[in-house]
């Protein structure tokens, strides 16, 4: 095992990989940007070294400083975490030719699984069922226009290289064509450097469901289920849950997910923990998306429904071990759900909301797990992603985790900036969320329905009275000018805080 390991990332996700690094004598290196300072992984790891202004590409995206500061501390690995350089086969390359091991895949695999479009044809050889369209990107809008017409609209263009719901747009009618791929491949050029765009059949309200795998380098691999990713806004994860419903329903479709993730990644000569995605329906057919070839946010679910410990298991495998367990050995009890903690304002179309943490109380308790890398005190930059925590609950059953995750959520506060806390109660209050009736719009379903819900005219009346009881009215019967108004408008925005 490594006796010092440094964790190229920041905020929980550092945090976490600390953690286990400390639970098993290890002694861990952070690094920092100007505005990370006092971040919450600097000071919980043995060591830090500052690594440049708070710009990513400045910092936490220079290779560079990254291994010159692991060989400067005398560091034997480096742990990418998620996001930044987890999925940077050049990265991975250049930790081996310094000397270090990249607590990952081999860059082989990542380069292999790294764009869509190679991912895909993998896929297919491999057997796995994918989705109707292109294996290569698209020339240009004629031949858009030819493959779009012959699998039918709705169809989604979609950015090689890419991930986050970068390069996306999805396409209704010939009409449209021409400025979606010039938009998707602009957006695909800035974001990941790659104009390169392919196009797929839309599969209309599907459900998004992944599957984690381990890998260990003599052989063995082995699928620990699903996570069932469906509630999504602008195609980014927000509440995950370890079984999926669906797949629980339908009898056989587990092991059939489990089947075809596990010979695509063995095709890749895949090692680690990854993550094969898809995309399925109600009726239980899948199609392959793509591989994440990293941790996952969301992988507490599993851990919490497995019992295992994915970080520990990447350490140990990137350390030469074997798997102590097989596929029999694996087994998944009760349910467990992981909501994400934003620093964003969802009355003003979920903005982030950086700034200081003035007060923080979060939930403890049996099965309440929170994974956060934020503390009283903390000023949120706005230079990165505003996840403040992961906030997980595991229970006997779907509806006992429900029920846990919103008292868990009732007992949350962050003062001092705005966070998604209240909007994540609505949700989770919603009957169709209770029925599982997911996929991947429920969000922008849940927010049309939502408006006539909160002009209900006896919640307004409820609301305005509540709001206006909380302070004397103005002797000239207005609210800073604005009158009644004002306390109805007030009183709406408060149902998600």
């Amino acid at each position: 095992m490594f006796r010092k390991v440094l964790v190229s990332n920041r905020g929980e996700i550092a945090v976490r990989v600390i953690r286990a690094l400390r639970e098993r004598d290890i002694r861990s290196v952070a690094v920092y940007s100007d505005v990370d300072r006092t971040a919450l992984h600097v000071r919980m790891a043995d060591e830090a070294v500052h690594i440049g202004p708070a710009p990513s590409s400045e910092s936490y995206l220079r290779s560079d400083k990254i291994i010159a500061a692991a060989l400067e501390r005398g560091a034997e690995a480096i742990h990418p975490g998620y996001g930044f350089l987890s999925e940077n086969a050049d990265f991975a390359d250049a930790c081996v030719e310094a000397g270090l091991v990249f607590i990952g895949p081999p860059a082989s695999a990542i380069r292999s699984m790294g764009s869509k479009t190679a991912a895909r044809k993998l896929a297919k050889a491999a057997g796995a069922p994918i989705v109707p369209g292109t294996a290569e990107p698209l020339a240009d809008v004629e031949e858009a226009r030819v493959i779009a017409q012959r699998i039918g609209y709705p169809v989604m263009l979609k950015a090689a290289a890419g991930g986050g719901g970068k390069g996306m747009r999805r396409v209704d009618s010939d009409a449209e064509l021409a400025g979606a791929l010039r938009d998707a491949t602009s957006e695909a050029e800035r974001s990941f450097k790659s104009s390169e765009v392919y196009i797929e059949k839309l599969i209309e309200r599907p459900r998004h469901i992944e599957i984690q795998l381990l890998g260990d380098q003599h052989g063995n691999m082995v699928h620990l289920g699903e996570r069932e990713c469906s509630i999504q806004r602008r195609h980014q994860k927000v509440i995950e849950e370890c079984p999926s419903p669906l797949v629980s329903s339908i009898p056989g479709m587990r092991q059939k997910m489990g089947e075809a993730a596990l010979k695509v990644a063995r095709s890749a000569g895949y090692t680690n923990a990854g993550t094969i995605e898809f995309l399925a329906d109600d009726t239980g057919n899948f199609y392959f998306l793509e591989m994440n070839t990293r941790l996952q946010v969301e992988h507490p679910v599993t851990e919490l429904a497995t019992g295992l410990d994915l970080v520990d298991w990447q350490l140990r495998i990137a350390s030469g071990e074997k798997l102590s367990f097989t596929q029999e050995d694996v087994t998944w009890r009760g349910s467990a759900i992981e909501c994400r903690i934003y620093a964003e304002d969802p009355d003003m179309g979920f903005l982030p909301s950086p700034g200081r943490i003035e007060q923080l109380s979060m939930p403890s308790g049996p099965g309440i797990r929170l994974d956060s890398g934020v503390y009283p005190g903390w000023t949120v930059p706005m230079d990165y992603d505003p996840l403040l925590a992961k906030l997980a609950v595991w229970g006997e059953t779907r509806d006992t985790a429900i029920r846990r995750l919103e008292r868990a959520l009732s007992e949350c506060s962050v003062i001092g900036i705005k966070t998604n806390i209240g909007f994540f109660k609505a949700i989770l209050a919603d009957p169709a969320f209770a029925e599982a009736k997911l996929h991947t719009g429920f969000i922008d379903d849940f927010l049309k329905r939502i408006p006539a819900k909160r002009e209900a005219p006896e919640d307004i009346a409820a609301l305005a009275a509540a709001w206006y009881s909380r302070k004397p009215a103005p002797a000239n019967g207005s609210a800073n000018g604005a009158g009644p108004a004002r306390w109805l408008t007030a009183g709406r925005e408060r149902l998600f805080r």
